[in-house]
């Protein structure tokens, strides 16, 4: 009865939780038993989005700042991710890139998508905007769309 409440969402620890909250002294393991047996399980209605994905070919780059994040001067050293921002018409991905020693957002760029063009784009604005140095390292994670290590 808690399994079809849920809408078929509870799967064994919530069905568990729910017996033991109603006051009903069950011992979890039987609950997986009989949830197994009847072919009950829960499903997950929301799926988990990661703008992170491991390029097919790996092309690592060498780490430059050696996990130093901290710069002596501004426009010495920047760092740059993505995300993504749900919206009434879809999602809308932001790539930023923040300067290292002033922890400003030197760069942005906004789009319906989170392709290599949009952390680019983030890129030239911070260089357009000037104040980088000669030799400036960009450093971001090593997600397959990022392409600004």
């Amino acid at each position: 009865m808690i399994h079809l409440a849920s809408r078929g969402a509870y799967g064994v620890p919530r069905v568990h939780a729910e017996l033991r909250h109603q006051g009903r002294a069950v011992n979890r393991k039987k609950v997986e038993r009989i949830m197994r047996e009847r072919g009950i399980t829960g499903i997950t209605r929301r799926r988990r989005r990661c703008l992170t994905r491991q390029a097919r070919k790996p092309v690592f780059a060498p780490d430059l700042i050696g996990r130093d994040f901290t710069a002596p001067r501004p426009g010495m050293r920047l760092v740059g991710d993505m995300t993504f921002l749900p919206t009434e018409e879809g999602w809308l991905y932001l790539a930023t890139c923040i300067d290292l020693a002033t922890r400003e957002v030197v760069g942005y760029a906004m789009a319906d998508h989170h392709r290599a063009e949009l952390p680019v784009a983030a890129l030239r604005m911070a260089a357009g905007r000037g104040g980088l140095e000669r030799g400036c390292i960009s450093h971001s994670d090593r997600g397959s769309e990022g392409g600004f290590n």
